[in-house]
């Protein structure tokens, strides 16, 4: 019961505590000084927190090519004027 309790708390981190923790977690795993079933139980949450992490790296993509594509858009109004007659442009 005390995973499920872990995973769910995964889900309310930001990113930086999730890094945070996951680096807490092998470091815990490499010294080694752990029973073999709390070893597999940290590396389990260790796989949560790189889930959740991944999770939260794709939605920032997501946004910023939203952001990039309504930035384009905004650009090509401005390209549609400068392809009329060239022959009316003043030097």
């Amino acid at each position: 019961m005390a995973g499920k309790k872990g995973k769910d708390d995964v889900g309310k981190l930001s990113f930086e505590e999730s890094i945070k923790r996951l680096k807490e977690t092998v470091e815990r795993i490499e010294q080694g000084d752990i029973a073999l079933q709390d070893s597999l139980e940290q590396y389990e949450q260790g796989m949560a927190l790189i889930g959740h992490c991944r999770g939260i790296l794709e939605k920032a993509e997501k946004r910023i090519e939203k952001i990039s594509q309504g930035a384009e858009e905004k650009d090509d109004p401005g390209d549609e004027e400068t392809t009329g007659d060239d022959s009316e442009v003043l030097f």
